[in-house]
């Protein structure tokens, strides 16, 4: 139901009485994650980043490789030697934690697959030439492209456990169960993960679409700025964006050393519920 417009108040008024969720002394403490512009327009242009370390807390993590797929190969080079040293990472802490995971997705769409979205419509029906493709919407070497690029593969545990699937949004979280639950999100809700972070390809597209997902969907994100590829010209806009939107851009030798020094496993449910889609602490 929607809420009528003359229940909301202004900020004065709503920091005047207590919150049960907030600490009232703390919020009204400036921003340390904030920066103004003195000159302009109501301190315009403004810019913010995350107010979180991964060593501030103990964690239920997630490593999520997107779209790391054969196909991509000739994007992949300079970051598969990165990709392979986090799956690695995540892998040894996995050993003794209940609270580390990895994910695999491979972006799966066919010219012929059913679908005629928004995606296609904005990529226009051009460009499909067999000789020299230029519609980045879908895969041209068949099945073979949708492997896993082998040295990051997930091994057959791994795959029989469901950790490997295929998408055919952007997203990696709209790939849906025969309930139509995310299918990534309730496997993350099994383990109680709180934390995701994002490797793969193309940083501009599903990377990105990605973290926005996670974080709406209540999870602290970090996108690993080494360990993400694109084949537009758009990477580096893409992780200032991320970096000053909705996650934590860290490189790779910051993710490792935080897996081999300070990571410590949280309680499930301690920060992150999993009664709400927005992942709100349940109760």
């Amino acid at each position: 139901m929607a809420q009528s417009p003359d229940r909301f108040r202004t900020l004065e008024e709503a920091v005047a009485e207590p919150r049960k969720h907030r600490d009232m002394d703390l919020a009204m403490q400036p921003m340390p994650n904030y920066s103004s512009t003195p000159d302009g327009p109501h301190g315009q242009p403004i810019g913010f980043w995350a107010a979180w370390d991964l060593a501030d807390r103990p964690r239920r993590i997630a490593l999520l490789v997107d779209d790391c797929q054969e196909e991509y190969r000739p994007y992949a080079g300079a970051i598969l030697p990165n990709v392979q040293r986090l799956v690695d990472a995540f892998r040894a802490v996995r050993v003794d934690s209940d609270g580390v995971a990895i994910a695999w997705s491979a972006w799966s769409r066919m010219f012929d697959d059913g679908i005629s979205n928004a995606m296609d419509r904005w990529y226009g029906p051009r460009g499909l030439r067999p000789e020299k493709p230029e519609n980045a919407a879908y895969v041209f070497t068949g099945a073979a492209g949708l492997e896993p690029l082998t040295e990051i593969a997930p091994t057959e545990e791994e795959r029989e456990d469901g950790w490997f699937y295929l998408g055919k949004h952007l997203d990696m979280f709209w790939t849906f169960d025969d309930n139509g639950e995310s299918y990534l999100d309730g496997k993350l809700k099994a383990l109680d993960i709180d934390t995701i972070v994002i490797v793969g390809l193309w940083t501009d597209e599903c990377v990105l679409s990605t973290a926005y997902a996670g974080n709406s969907r209540g999870y602290d994100v970090v996108v690993v700025g080494d360990a993400v590829a694109t084949a537009t010209s758009h990477h580096e806009a893409a992780l200032t964006v991320a970096n000053g939107t909705v996650a934590n851009v860290l490189s790779t030798d910051e993710v490792v050393r935080y897996l081999e020094n300070d990571f410590v496993t949280g309680e499930p449910g301690a920060v992150k519920g999993t009664q709400h889609p927005d992942g709100r602490k349940d109760g």
